[in-house]
């Protein structure tokens, strides 16, 4: 007999994965008895930012260094590659392949940052992605569930809201508000470009890779 399993899926450009992502993952775990977390590079964001990323392999070697040792932390490859050649990766299809791959009875949620959930409505099928999965939105300082409220789109105003959770018609947005790790990846990245030590914002592992391989340093490390 199998036992439902609650899995998230932890999606971003990981650019490189650091401390504030594994603090928001084990806020998710402890606050949603999440059994496994799914962390996803993507490797061709639709929202591409004006500078050019670091190499999927990079990235996805860093998620996986980040991830070692914690059995509930899963790096995974399901962005790895378009539908088609050069395609951006876009995450309603991300969650049908995941979603595909579980059991019965399981629950998936899809694990997101609060300035990101914001511009859910640009998304490729906004309607369809906040019916096929429960979102939960790690919140900064001062950022209220309403915020989050107003971008649903119109077919999926709200039936109900409490200060931590939206009832959507399908499924639910929650609210993680026990998340202060105040890391971003482009002063890391700013860190290792003039060589200096990354201290506590990135696992030892993933430090020892930067520097090992000079990244954030070359632009022949892009994709």
């Amino acid at each position: 007999m199998n036992i439902a399993k609650n899995v998230a899926l932890f999606g971003g450009t990981f650019d490189p994965v650091h401390s504030g992502h594994l603090a928001a993952a084990r806020a998710a775990q402890a606050a949603f008895s999440l059994d496994q977390i799914h962390f996803v590079p993507a490797r061709i964001p639709p929202h591409k930012p004006s500078r050019r990323l670091t190499a999927f392999p990079h990235r996805h070697a860093m998620v996986a260094l980040a991830c070692a040792g914690i059995p509930s932390f899963v790096p995974s490859i399901l962005e790895s590659r378009g539908e088609q050649q050069g395609e951006p990766n876009y995450s309603i299809l991300t969650v049908r392949r995941m979603a595909a791959q579980l059991a019965p009875g399981d629950r998936l949620f899809f694990l997101i940052g609060a300035d990101a959930f914001l511009e859910i409505g640009a998304w490729k099928e906004p309607v369809a992605l906040l019916d096929a999965t429960d979102f939960i939105i790690v919140s900064r300082p001062g950022f209220a569930i309403t915020r989050a409220a107003q971008v649903i789109p119109a077919e999926l105003q709200p039936a109900a809201m409490t200060e931590h959770c939206i009832q959507l018609r399908r499924t639910r947005v929650h609210l993680l508000t026990t998340v202060e790790a105040d890391i971003s990846s482009s002063s890391i990245r700013e860190l290792a470009l003039q060589n200096k030590p990354l201290r506590d914002m990135v696992p030892a592992a993933v430090e020892e890779y930067i520097q090992k391989l000079s990244l954030y340093q070359h632009e022949d490390q892009a994709e």
